[in-house]
């Protein structure tokens, strides 16, 4: 068990206004690693006065000194890294050496690209040589509250809170109740920095909770939220009183095309990506479309590799998959893998139930279907597990056709060296993001989606804009 914490408002520790405990259970073992407490509605109201009190201040201290502090962050954040990948690891079952590497190391990632993308970035700027005495003005939007998903914290957290800081903006974080530990160090992260007090403030609570208080709040001017579809829409339908300004990012049923001409690794490393955090990525390639001339040997290959897959307990170090979150991920993943046998799906490789040698824990088998239609509900749904779903096709128009016949559309796949051929596909193909042939996206790149993945951008250049308003001023004078 972890020593209880409380809430970081305006640049201290407090305790909660009332007595809500709340266990955060180890996935891995299926017991209580720490109690929390989960805030109400006078601790939601108490960050949210903080938040706008210290509004005008940071909003008027020079950029130069907010993107300081960043960087200051920067420094301090390898000091924590190990206690970071610690709580992570324990809290939401990332095995620990993915939790050092990938999980630890996205938060300081986005946080450099922050700093690379304002530096160069034009908080002011003439709107054009034909209007001398126009100019743009990019101000912060103002108090955000930022709601985290548990998949992957330190990725979420520091996409928002870098890029609100940056811009100018005074934030409310509320993670996940499932992995509150890992942000609560950040608290301590943000407080060593220096950020004023009531810039960064926490409260932890569940979405009915303190997720609804922030979405509804009139003092809220925006919500950052990252997490499952339903809930956006439950978050869209709450701020709309208040017409505050709504950022999504959502679920997603990503299609990896691959064609007959796809390099010999292509299906190893769709499978192998599937798995990877135990598929709990919003961003999972989990429909693997194959080309029908070499279907029958990526089904054999995909079954092959997701067979070597081993699953693990989180703190176990070397490479294989943890446990899913919690007892209600794991018992809908059972369910849709029920499904698709139901559905007539052919299984190739793993199935219901735990893994042999599992009695214990949120343990999922690594999971391939094939010959799998896109009617099926493995196909149509998010399953956020390891299971990963085969459906042959022909033609590149039959692939755009059932990659786009989703009502997701946060991140596709391709595989082809036929480069025009590729090209083509990232035009027609209906996500915010698309990969190649293996390629990841660069630093500073847009993530993001369309459709029901949500709306806004995270990352870069277009991260900072989410968090910034466009104000147009006429009749400037020259200083």
């Amino acid at each position: 068990m972890i020593e209880k914490r409380d809430f970081y408002i305006n640049g201290q520790w407090v305790a909660p206004s009332q007595a809500n405990d709340f266990h955060v259970i180890d996935p891995s073992t299926e017991e209580s690693c720490t109690v929390i407490s989960l805030g109400g509605q006078a601790d939601t109201d108490a960050a949210v006065a903080a938040a706008k009190t210290a509004l005008p201040g940071w909003m008027a201290t020079p950029v130069e000194e907010r993107i300081a502090l960043v960087e200051k962050l920067i420094e301090i954040y390898p000091t924590r890294a190990e206690d970071l990948a610690q709580a992570m690891s324990m809290e939401m079952g990332a095995p620990i050496d993915m939790s050092r590497t990938q999980q630890v190391g996205a938060g300081i990632w986005h946080l450099k690209n922050f700093i690379r993308a304002a530096k160069s970035f034009q908080f002011e700027r003439p709107l054009g040589d034909h209007a001398p005495n126009d100019r743009i003005i990019y101000e912060a939007v103002g108090v955000a509250a930022l709601i985290t998903p548990w998949n992957w914290p330190m990725n979420q957290i520091t996409l928002k809170v870098g890029a609100a800081a940056i811009a100018g903006c005074t934030m409310v974080l509320k993670p996940s109740e499932q992995s509150p530990l890992n942000a609560m160090i950040f608290a301590e992260m943000m407080h060593e920095a220096g950020f004023p007090p009531g810039v960064f403030n926490l409260v932890n609570g569940d979405g009915v909770g303190v997720g609804s208080q922030l979405s509804g709040h009139p003092d809220v001017d925006m919500v950052s939220f990252t997490g499952s579809t339903r809930a956006g829409t439950a978050i869209s339908k709450n701020a709309a009183d208040t017409l505050k300004k709504v950022h999504l990012e959502l679920g997603g049923k990503g299609a990896n095309v691959i064609f007959a001409d796809a390099d010999d690794k292509a299906v190893k490393r769709g499978v192998l990506h599937m798995m990877n955090n135990t598929g709990q990525s919003c961003n999972a390639p989990s429909r693997m479309l194959v080309q029908r001339p070499i279907y029958d040997q990526a089904v054999e290959t995909a079954a092959e590799v997701a067979g070597k897959v081993t699953v693990g307990p989180a703190m176990l170090e070397g490479r294989h998959i943890g446990p899913v979150v919690n007892e209600l991920q794991w018992t809908k993943i059972q369910a849709l893998i029920q499904k698709g046998i139901d559905e007539g799906a052919r299984l190739v490789a793993g199935g219901p139930g735990r893994p042999e040698g599992f009695n214990k824990g949120y343990f999922v088998r690594p999971t391939v279907f094939a010959d799998a239609n896109n009617q099926m509900t493995i196909a149509r749904e998010e399953i956020f597990g390891p299971v990963l779903t085969m459906i042959p096709f022909d033609t590149e128009e039959e692939a755009i056709e059932i990659a786009n016949d989703t009502p997701y559309g946060l991140t596709n796949y391709v595989q082809t060296q036929d480069g025009a051929r590729a090209n083509r596909m990232a035009r027609k193909l209906r996500s915010g993001m698309v990969e190649m042939n293996g390629q990841s996206r660069a630093a500073g790149s847009p993530f993001g989606g369309m459709k029901q993945s949500g709306n806004g951008r995270e990352g870069g250049v277009w991260g900072l804009e989410d968090f910034l308003e466009v104000k147009a001023v006429s009749g400037w004078t020259p200083e």
